[in-house]
């Protein structure tokens, strides 16, 4: 198959980049202005990811296979449990506070992979989340609008995130399946799991229920908000299979540092110089991980490189 072509990629890229910002503060945007229930935004979420990826399927773009329910529940639990949680944070927390918290999943795998996956990390990159901790912290405990119930959102949320990518990544290679074999399982099976939920924790015809008689402009941005958010699990998948790490995670840094600005930019959230050192101390600790972490992927393959050569 040949590669794509670098307008194709490029096009991709700015795609990815776009719709990963405009999914946080379109988000934002509908808890702020329209109050619209979390619970009930994330099943719509799933239920159009969905139908973009029965699409998807009719297009030939991947081809499903078929796994075990038993390996798929676990999965559609903690998908379900990370996009609630992170969208609580969302609705709780500063743009800022949300996007800064959620780089704590990275020291959160780490623990999870060293503790029952018996993974072993270099000292340096093990030294690269000190300042990521250190940066959530100063930003989190100086945020104006800082909120205890947001916070115990985020965290409960970096959990259950850490547990759901750990678990993806142990079931691709198990079940020998891409991200988007899985998310066709996953996503109608999150949908359904979060019907039974919805009316144990959110009113169903009261005010702002789910059968509230919503305007049509809320209505539009909701089905909007789940497009977008289909549109970046489709780029990532497509990014991930044709670029390198290195792009991938470059781009991560870019729509992480993006979507702080428009969240200060939208929200006239107030920045604390300490948040402000929060912000730099994080976005270091994150560079300076990716940057270990792909030199030792080049280290590992060099042997491998070096073998085919005699």
């Amino acid at each position: 198959m040949a590669a794509p072509s670098q307008a194709i990629v490029t096009i991709c890229l700015v795609l990815n980049i776009c719709s990963s910002i405009v999914i946080v503060l379109l988000n934002k945007w509908i808890y702020t202005h329209y109050a619209f229930p979390n619970i009930t935004l994330t099943c719509i979420h799933f239920i159009v990811t969905t139908l973009g990826l029965l699409i998807c399927k009719k297009l030939n773009l991947f081809q499903p296979k078929s796994l075990p329910l038993s390996h798929m529940l676990p999965l559609a639990l903690t998908f379900c449990g990370f996009v609630v949680f992170t969208n609580l944070s969302l609705e709780s927390n500063t743009v800022g506070t949300y996007q800064l918290i959620k780089t704590m999943t990275t020291p959160c795998i780490i623990a999870i992979q060293t503790q029952f996956y018996n993974r072993n990390f270099s000292f340096r990159v093990k030294s690269t989340l000190i300042p990521i901790i250190i940066g959530v912290f100063l930003n989190s405990y100086y945020d104006v609008k800082f909120n205890a119930l947001g916070i115990m959102y985020a965290t409960v949320g970096v959990l259950v995130t850490s547990m759901y990518q750990v678990l993806v990544g142990e079931k691709q290679q198990e079940l020998q399946v891409n991200s988007m074999q899985l998310l066709y399982y996953q996503a109608p099976l999150s949908a359904l799991l979060l019907v039974f939920v919805i009316p144990f924790f959110e009113p169903l015809d009261a005010f702002h229920g789910v059968l509230y008689s919503w305007p049509f402009e809320t209505l539009v941005m909701v089905f909007l908000s789940g497009v977008v958010a289909f549109t970046v699990n489709l780029s990532i998948f497509w990014i991930i299979g044709n670029t390198s790490p290195v792009t991938y995670n470059m781009v991560g840094h870019l729509k992480f540092c993006l979507t702080l600005l428009g969240g200060y930019i939208l929200f006239g959230d107030k920045l604390q110089p300490l948040q402000v050192m929060g912000i730099l101390t994080t976005l270091t600790g994150i560079l300076a991980y990716t940057h270990f972490k792909m030199e030792e992927a080049k280290l590992k393959q060099l042997p491998t490189t070096q073998t085919l050569k005699t």
